[in-house]
């Protein structure tokens, strides 16, 4: 079982925050969101391709907006918009519920997931609806038959989103990635498409205040981001790493884990091409 050592005191303070009535009407909104998904449910399990796939980025999008977070988005073009059929193991790192939320938004796919997700209200329904595979963290012995069938699904031409740390961390430090699942990148014969991941204020500072770390529950999580003036996710896409160039799944999440921590440089460097405006990130403090 993997464990982070991020809690309470990775919180950043002095972080703005909108008025009770924006709060408010940010639950309003997100309520709203969360009924049109209950919605969908049922015509997601008939609808195929781009129509079920434009229905669930819909779903994501709406789900940031009504939260007040903004979503920016760096390299990848085409990733979006790439044709169906050709599998890759997607890799990010871990922060925040946020994450799987963003990662939809630009393109819904499958996720390999702990098993707990499936019981999170509306958003747990439309994780196994598109297609999640649950890993039971509790039952070890269950993980090569796991992994047997995530190699078998990105065999099969699915996008199938990972978090090799294997659990949350705040973001200003992150985890080890656990070479398990490049394992099945690698009987799969896919590439792997690592996706960093940050969180910023308006102001360029940034911010630990969206993560799901420590003893919190899913809704103290909530609750903060809730309250929050001018959330910013950012997020990289770094290019492909082509089946065949590790010799083995260590030498494959190691390569994926230098990727998203150097994306975080190249940030600093990059125009994103769906920004409205020019990056100015603040370097992380660390523990």
């Amino acid at each position: 079982m993997p464990v982070s050592p991020c809690g309470d005191g990775c919180l950043t303070v002095g972080a703005p925050t909108v008025s009770p009535p924006r709060r408010a009407l940010r639950v309003i909104a997100a309520c709203a969101v969360l009924l049109f998904a209950f919605a969908t449910l049922p015509v997601l399990v008939v609808l195929r391709g781009g129509a079920r796939n434009t229905l669930l980025g819909l779903v994501f999008r709406g789900v940031l907006r009504a939260f007040g977070v903004r979503l920016v988005v760096h390299g990848g073009r085409g990733f979006a918009d790439a044709e169906p059929g050709r599998g890759a193991l997607v890799v990010s790192n871990h922060i925040s519920w946020l994450d799987i939320v963003a990662v939809n938004a630009v393109r819904p796919m499958r996720a390999l997931a702990k098993r707990e997700i499936a019981d999170w209200p509306v958003l747990g329904g439309l994780v196994a609806r598109g297609g999640s595979i649950f890993l039971d963290r509790a039952r070890l012995s269950t993980l090569p038959a796991t992994m047997a069938e995530l190699a078998t699904a990105l065999r099969g031409g699915a996008l199938v989103n990972v978090t090799p740390e294997g659990t949350t961390w705040c973001g200003l430090a992150t985890g080890r990635f656990a070479p398990a699942a490049f394992q099945a990148a690698i009987d799969g014969g896919v590439p792997v498409r690592p996706i960093a991941l940050r969180y910023r204020l308006a102001d360029g500072r940034e911010t630990t205040q969206p993560a799901f770390i420590g003893a919190d529950s899913l809704i103290d999580s909530v609750r903060r981001v809730i309250r929050l003036h001018g959330l910013v996710l950012q997020m990289y896409i770094c290019p492909e790493i082509a089946p065949g160039r590790a010799m083995d799944r260590r030498e494959l999440a190691a390569l994926a884990q230098a990727a998203i921590a150097g994306a975080w440089g190249l940030n600093l460097r990059t125009t994103p091409h769906s920004a409205r405006s020019s990056t100015n990130m603040l370097s992380p403090r660390g523990h």
